[in-house]
């Protein structure tokens, strides 16, 4: 008897010490997320509290349409805040007036995380005389902030935005957001639409429709097929269609602004007699 309590005492110490092994080994561990991953800082800001991290994915801002993140550092315990609630007004100082230009809500990331992000659509570029900067507010545990960095807004080579004067009247701000990287293939192509209200205020222009005709003016103006004019799947949102590329090298992506009604706000067919439109996008790959 005392031989098999021995025998079983052995057995089952063994059995919990397995036990113990496998569970150990066996539990998935999870890798720490890289908030930053895909992310460039494209310079800090401070105040007396704290620094303001700003990041795009090619480390610069530009003109057009730009998707921005921060997050924002706490001098004293060297730690990002996660709790913080904050808007951003980016304003073009120019010569003759001071104005805004289209930005979106700014919202965490993800839940738990220190990074803050939205968009903001630089219409025009900065000069020798005029620039840009960004005020970012933002309240922690009931306290205010704020903090304010100049902004470089450079000409860029391809045009990327158009702000006109529409049919209505009205001024329109449309800016080509996708695809960064184009390819010979039937692209997902994503277009922002806004309407100016006030020199500071430039909300979501709702309803419309971004007409497409892709052209290549090196060679012979071609068009391509399977073409799929933009539309907003939502209220707010931004415009989604597709873009057709036949093959690599510079295309003209010649756009009409059209209303519900069919009416356009701006931009025209093109044709034998007119082989751009005055409302367009440039890629090249």
């Amino acid at each position: 008897m005392k031989f098999s309590i021995k025998i079983f005492i052995a057995f089952f110490a063994m059995a919990l010490f397995l036990s113990s092994c496998r569970t150990s080994s066996d539990d998935p561990v999870t890798p720490p997320v890289n908030e930053l991953d895909g992310l460039t800082k494209i310079k800090e800001v401070a105040n007396d509290t704290h620094i303001i991290e700003l990041y795009s994915a090619s480390g610069t801002t530009k003109q057009g349409y730009n998707n921005l993140k921060f997050r924002i550092k706490n001098k004293s315990t060297n730690q990002y805040e996660k709790n913080a609630t904050a808007t951003w007004n980016p304003l073009m100082h120019m010569t003759s007036m001071t104005h805004s230009c289209p930005k979106s809500e700014i919202k965490k990331v993800t839940s738990d995380g220190t990074l803050y992000g939205g968009y903001i659509v630089f219409q025009m570029a900065e000069n020798a005389a005029e620039y840009w900067d960004l005020k970012i507010d933002y309240t922690i545990n009931g306290t205010a902030y704020s903090a304010t960095t100049g902004v470089s807004v450079p000409q860029e080579s391809k045009q990327t935005v158009s702000s006109f004067l529409g049919s209505d009247n009205s001024r329109y701000i449309v800016a080509y957001i996708e695809p960064k990287t184009p390819k010979v293939a039937v692209n997902d192509w994503t277009v922002g639409v806004w309407k100016m209200q006030d020199m500071m205020t430039f909300p979501v222009a709702d309803g419309l429709t971004v007409k497409l005709d892709p052209r290549m003016p090196g060679m012979g103006n071609h068009s391509s097929p399977n073409n799929v004019d933009a539309k907003q799947t939502q209220a707010g949102g931004l415009y989604y269609g597709k873009l057709s590329l036949t093959m690599t090298g510079y295309w003209k992506l010649n756009l009409q602004l059209a209303k519900a009604d069919g009416t356009v706000l701006k931009g025209e067919p093109v044709t034998d007699a007119n082989p751009v439109s005055s409302l367009y996008f440039e890629i090249e790959f």
